[in-house]
């Protein structure tokens, strides 16, 4: 029962930050837009020139945790001091201030910034600290596949209520609607965040201090299979944006079944819920290279399911699951790999820089994300998409490409990066080298 309060515990916390995360991602500009009342060119700026700021404070958060020594650990105390500015920051975001439209883009631009960087305050030791929960590797992968478990819950939970609780809470006003429903969510995240520091403890050390190092040497300490770990993280992100963004469209335009998108939508998040679930058996049989090359075999095999059988609703229904499989597959594994990249700098560089690989992981997930989102508009543009009408031919292709051809391109550039992991044949040699380290820091 210890164990499972402890992943529970771990796992939850990505519930809290995809109560919100996910309501950004889905509903802010809308919200903005259609609420709020600022235009889209306006709301689309702000939130590119945040994505910049975000880079730095993601950076800066990283190398606080490294530096963060305290009998807490290294990442739990930002879950205890962050939980309440998260919510207040939800909260601020979602309220309409009545000071004219310029004063009103300006609060649009400070809360919704310091709401990026109340969420990086609790995300990023979030995304650090299992390494430090225990050194035992099924553990961690249990550990890893409780926070995916608890991630696509919130994001069920925000996509299936979100909408009717606005309409409950508002009863016609919108306004009051986003604002009383994202401070339920602030909150619950906060009374989350507060279970997540109570439910676990830092009991694995780092193997080396680092308060006295600079940003520079920092840099020196991360890794050829580092930036293998980066690279996956932009390119698996750049997947989830692509298949999440043009999904839509081809069920709309392609295939003339706009009925089917929200059974869509949840085929997509419920059929990846048996990956985590299966994922910490399978790791101990199997390489996280392996699993990985499988889980992109799923994908590419319903992907092109989807394609050849669009005239078959089995065929379609299948395809959908079997992509969701392979894309939560990848994501798994993508995650369970930090871990080992974050133990590998001790070993190799001698340097504990979990923060600094959290930073950077979140970088290429926000660069990954934010590149695609406009590589995908330029796509649709070329092929002369228009909304709400009937496309041509040609648009239909592009819209085509999108949904099936670029994933399965990223899918192969994936297996390509991957190829060159080869942590998972040094587990063993890295606990021992590890471990003795600490023995002797404990000693001295």
């Amino acid at each position: 029962m210890e164990k499972w309060g402890k992943r529970i515990g771990y796992g939850i916390g990505d519930l809290g930050c995809n109560l919100v995360f996910s309501t950004m991602a889905s509903y802010l500009m809308v919200f903005y837009t259609d609420v709020f009342g600022i235009t889209a060119a306006a709301a689309g700026t702000m939130m590119l020139v945040t994505k910049f700021i975000d880079a730095l404070t993601d950076t800066g958060m990283g190398l606080i945790v490294d530096r963060t020594h305290t009998r807490w650990g290294q990442g739990r105390p930002y879950f205890l001091f962050g939980a309440v500015p998260f919510a207040l920051f939800t909260f601020l975001t979602f309220y309409i201030p009545n000071v004219g439209d310029t004063g009103k883009l300006i609060w649009a631009y400070i809360t919704y910034f310091l709401l990026c960087t109340a969420y990086t305050v609790v995300n990023i030791p979030l995304n650090t600290i299992v390494p430090r929960l225990t050194s035992d590797i099924h553990e961690r992968n249990c550990l890893v596949s409780t926070g995916m478990i608890c991630a696509m819950l919130g994001t069920a939970i925000v996509m299936s209520v979100t909408a009717p609780l606005v309409e409950y809470f508002g009863q016609g006003n919108e306004a009051k609607g986003y604002l009383i429903t994202m401070t339920v969510y602030g909150i619950l995240a906060m009374l989350i965040f507060f279970v997540t520091f109570a439910s676990t403890k830092e009991v694995v050390p780092p193997s080396v201090a680092r308060e006295h190092t600079t940003l520079k040497d920092d840099l020196k300490a991360l890794t050829g299979q580092s930036w293998i770990f980066f690279l996956v993280n932009l390119l698996y992100f750049s997947l989830y944006v692509v298949r999440s963004t043009t999904v839509i469209y081809y069920f709309k335009y392609n295939l003339e079944k706009t009925e089917w998108l929200t059974l869509v939508g949840l085929l997509g998040i419920l059929s990846g819920l048996p990956m985590p679930l299966i994922l910490p058996a399978l790791e101990k049989k199997f390489s996280k290279r392996m699993l990985m090359m499988a889980s992109i075999l799923i994908y590419i095999a319903g992907d092109l399911l989807i394609f050849f059988g669009k005239n078959s609703a089995f065929c379609l229904l299948t395809g959908l699951v079997i992509t969701g499989l392979g894309i939560y597959g990848i994501f798994g594994i993508t995650f369970a790999i930090q871990p080992d990249v974050i133990d590998y700098s001790e070993y190799e560089k001698n340097a504990s820089i979990s923060g600094l690989i959290a930073a950077f992981q979140g970088f290429f997930v926000k660069g990954g994300m934010g590149l695609t989102s406009a590589v995908i508009g330029y796509i649709l543009k070329a092929g002369g998409y228009v909304a709400n009408a009937e496309q041509t031919p040609q648009a239909l292709k592009y819209i085509e490409v999108s949904f099936i051809w670029i994933p399965i391109g990223l899918c192969i550039a994936i297996a390509a990066v991957m190829y060159f992991y080869k942590l998972d044949g040094m587990r063993e040699e890295m606990n021992v080298a590890l471990e003795q380290r600490r023995k002797e820091n404990l000693a001295a």
